[in-house]
Parts: C-alpha cells; sequence; structure tokens
C-alpha cells in the first residue's frame, strides 16, 4: 500500500491507515524530531532548571544542618547550666545533712523534754485530782465538826484510790 502511495506521487506522511473493526487498538503517529538548535535551547534550559533545582535543594540542607548544628550548641550549653545546678544542689544539700548532724543532739535533748513535760503534765492531773478529794474530805470533817448531824455521818470517799 505504501508503494502504491508512493507511485501514485501521495506524500508519505498523508497515508491512509487500514481500517480495522477492533476499537480497542491504537495507532501511533511517527514521532518527529524537532531542530537541532531547539533541542540545544531546551537543553540548556534544563539544565540551568535542574542546576537551580539542585542549589536550591543544596542550601535547604545545608541550612538544615546549620540549623542542627545551633540546636546542639544550645542543648550542649543548657545542660552544663544543669550540671552546674545540680552541683550546687547536692553541695547545698550536703551542707544541709552536715548542719542536721550537728543540730541532732539538741533535737535528741528536745525529745527527751518532751516526754518529760508529757510525764509531769500526768503527774501535775494526778496531782490535781488528789487535791481536790482532799478538800473534799477537808469540807466533809468541817462540815461534821460544825453541824451536829442526827443521822451519822458518811465516810469521806478514800484519800488513795487504788485502782489505778
Amino acid at each position: 500500500m505504501a508503494a502504491a502511495a508512493a507511485a501514485e506521487g501521495v506524500p508519505s506522511t498523508q497515508r491512509e491507515e487500514p481500517v480495522r473493526d477492533d476499537a480497542a487498538v491504537e495507532t501511533a503517529e511517527e514521532a518527529k524530531e524537532p531542530a537541532e538548535a531547539d533541542i540545544t535551547e531546551l537543553c540548556r534550559d534544563m539544565f540551568s532548571k535542574m542546576a537551580t533545582y539542585l542549589t536550591g535543594e543544596l542550601t535547604a540542607t545545608s541550612e538544615d544542618y546549620k540549623l542542627l548544628e545551633n540546636m546542639n550548641k544550645l542543648t550542649s550549653l543548657k545542660y552544663l547550666e544543669m550540671k552546674d545546678i545540680a552541683i550546687n544542689i547536692s553541695r547545698n544539700l550536703k551542707d544541709l545533712n552536715q548542719k542536721y548532724a550537728g543540730l541532732q543532739p539538741y533535737l535528741d535533748q528536745i525529745n527527751v523534754i518532751e516526754e518529760q513535760v508529757a510525764a509531769l503534765e500526768q503527774a501535775a492531773y494526778k496531782l490535781d485530782a488528789y487535791s481536790k478529794k482532799l478538800g473534799n474530805h477537808f469540807h466533809f470533817f468541817f462540815n461534821l465538826i460544825r453541824v451536829p448531824c442526827l443521822s451519822p455521818p458518811r465516810p469521806p470517799p478514800p484519800l488513795y484510790d487504788l485502782t489505778c
């Protein structure tokens, strides 16, 4: 068919495609190469844009690394500050423990005095209760002497409570 078209003088680009009933088959056209000057200009443009893109990527990566470097330096400084603070806290804690150890005998004396005061308070309560009973006996005998009674007097409560 191409030979027939060439023999008749019809250019080869306008050849007719054979008609097929199958709609799923696509036809391909022959790729035409652009002129040499266009290819060169397109290649230069592509390489220029690729260079700009790669320069941007490398610049961004470089800036990321600079940022990480600065962050690492700041983190290192913060850790040094925290180390100094921890050393100061440790030193102050040791001083506080030494002062507490120096005060421990006095604290022990305070505890002993507190126990003695509690015992003295209990003795004061017992003495108060005894003095009240003694006062009741005194009033009983005083009333017995002052006012003669026809009925026999009740005996006073005991002075000592043996149930304690």
